[in-house]
């Protein structure tokens, strides 16, 4: 069965794409937890950071690079906070890998 992020990679629900590439795509959060919340998710199914190999490098390494270009885009020049959630204990929603870009408002530490 396809997750909701599959679904919308394939274009059968609706989401509000902030960018859309080859490797990703980029959504805004429908339960925005900061101003701007995007999710930045790989087309490729890979359910949790865990799981990933030596192989999905290249794609990992475009998430954060998209996410970079993101942020400028939107003028994030006071800062972001990049969060990926991997496993129950940490909150995870949806079996498949994503990164959280959140933004314009103070983020505290240590999160959770």
């Amino acid at each position: 069965m396809k997750t909701i992020f599959q679904r919308i990679i394939d274009h059968e629900i609706p989401a509000r794409i902030e960018h859309e590439d080859e490797r990703c795509i980029v959504i805004h959060d429908i339960q925005p937890q900061a101003p701007v919340h995007l999710l930045i998710i790989p087309k490729q199914v890979i359910a949790r950071v865990g799981d990933a190999t030596a192989a999905d490098e290249p794609l990992l390494g475009h998430l954060l690079v998209t996410a970079g270009m993101i942020a400028k885009k939107l003028g994030l020049a006071g800062g972001y906070r990049l969060v990926i959630n991997s496993g129950p204990d940490a909150c995870e929603s949806v079996p498949h890998l994503h990164v959280h870009l959140l933004a314009r408002r103070q983020m505290t530490w240590p999160p959770g």
